[in-house]
């Protein structure tokens, strides 16, 4: 049986559990969403300086009795620079290039019972603690078309759970679900100079089959939290299989590569601030070797400190790689991108209605800088306007200075309902 047979057996299981579902409560939340970014610059490959986006979400909860709840959500988008797909069909995989039009965002169903939770269908899993990144969330894709302003993915699956005193046992199977990529003919695909005037062509992804599995254990104890985990799967981020044809183009392929992961996290209050600490080490799974796709064993660490003060809240710390084999040539891979690198995040919230905020990371050799701002005020009970101004600066040879044609500022008007 394989795992969307699972998941559908379970989700049919407790639609027919013997439960009122008539007189039990419905809550629904959704918003309207409209962004507007301006781009100062032009790139090689992207001579736009205005993009619009609309996005339109709701999503409904059910609670059939005191330990089954259901909960489902859509997303309908639109964007004013081809970055959504024109068809209206009702998207499920998240495999497009694209941003569906129309797609189910969440679908599942939750049971819970004592110490036992299980959520199964269409779910967010996240188990990284960090901020910028992120390294045991193995189970967390994510919308990198805008890589500065991504987005994480839905997964299909099954997660389990046992909850003891302090200790948490986490089961999680799941279906892949790649990251979607910056599209090639756009600003977030940084060209060299050199390469320019050939053209790159989206050659398809050679997604990987089978399941998905990882376990975590975790501990909240008097004054500290810890856990341990293991992953066993696909890198949801791509290797770039790259072949020239004669017209000439460039063909490029996306591979994932198998993988496993073995990580933990800590957080350890004191009394002037909480330290944090995360890291995993990934290497290479040997799997049918004439599906091989090759990749590098290394550690992605992260240490930050955050404290907060009246209104204030701040947030700092360092991002770091270690490779201890090196197998790759090309990769899209925006955590290894933003490791060694020190990230800060301050936040200040003016009254209940109005909050600013700065975030910023600089690569330690000083060749990559992001920065960005943020004020974000409320109107009423529904109503959220935000400002962002996004500076970026660097070298086109280190991960974040490649864009520094992308400095950008947006305004972002958010009606919830």
């Amino acid at each position: 049986m394989n795992l969307r047979a699972v998941v559908f057996a379970a989700l049919v299981a407790s639609a027919a559990a013997p439960a009122p579902l008539l007189a039990q409560a419905i809550t629904s939340r959704g918003f309207l969403e409209g962004v507007g970014y301006w781009f100062p610059q032009t790139t090689s490959n992207d001579d736009v300086h205005i993009v619009g986006d609309l996005l339109a979400r709701e999503e409904v909860f059910a609670r059939a009795a005191d330990w089954l709840r259901f909960a489902g959500g859509v997303d309908f988008r639109a964007n004013s620079h081809d970055q959504v797909e024109s068809d209206w069909r009702v998207d499920f995989q998240d495999r497009g290039v694209l941003r569906p039009r129309l797609s189910v965002r969440r679908l599942s169903a939750t049971i819970n019972k004592g110490g036992f939770n299980v959520d199964a269908g269409k779910q967010f899993i996240r188990w990284g603690k960090t901020e910028v990144v992120h390294p045991t969330d193995r189970f967390a894709p994510s919308d990198f078309i805008n890589v500065i302003s991504s987005e994480f993915l839905p997964v299909f699956g099954v997660r389990a759970s046992f909850q003891h005193e302090g200790d948490t046992i986490e089961g999680v199977l799941t279906r892949f679900t790649p990251s979607r990529v910056p599209l090639l003919d756009q600003r977030w695909t940084a060209v060299p100079e050199e390469a320019a005037g050939i053209p790159l062509v989206d050659a398809g992804a050679m997604y990987p089959t089978g399941p998905q599995t990882g376990v975590r254990w975790s501990h909240v104890g008097a004054g500290v939290e810890y856990s341990a985990s293991f992953f066993n799967g696909f890198n949801h981020l791509p290797n770039i299989l790259s072949a020239l044809d004669p017209s000439p183009a460039l063909l490029l392929t996306r591979a994932y590569p198998a993988i496993r992961a073995y990580g933990g996290d800590l957080a350890l209050p004191t009394k002037w601030l909480t330290l944090k600490a995360e890291a995993e080490y990934f290497t290479l799974r040997q799997t049918d070797a004439a599906s091989a796709v090759p990749t590098d064993d290394y550690i992605l660490y992260v240490v930050e400190f955050e404290r907060q003060k009246g209104e204030w809240v701040f947030i700092g710390g360092y991002a770091g790689e270690v490779v201890t084999e090196q197998r790759l040539a090309v990769a899209f891979a925006p955590d290894r991108g933003m490791t060694k690198s020190f990230v800060g995040r301050a936040s200040y919230t003016i009254d209940p209605r109005r909050n600013l905020a700065v975030e910023a990371a600089v690569h330690q050799n000083g060749r990559g800088l992001y920065v960005k701002g943020e004020y974000s005020q409320t109107y009423g009970s529904h109503l959220r306007l935000t400002l962002d101004g996004v500076g970026i600066a660097g070298e086109d040879d280190d991960f974040i200075g490649q864009y520094h044609r992308n400095s950008n500022v947006s305004v972002t008007l958010r009606y919830s309902f």
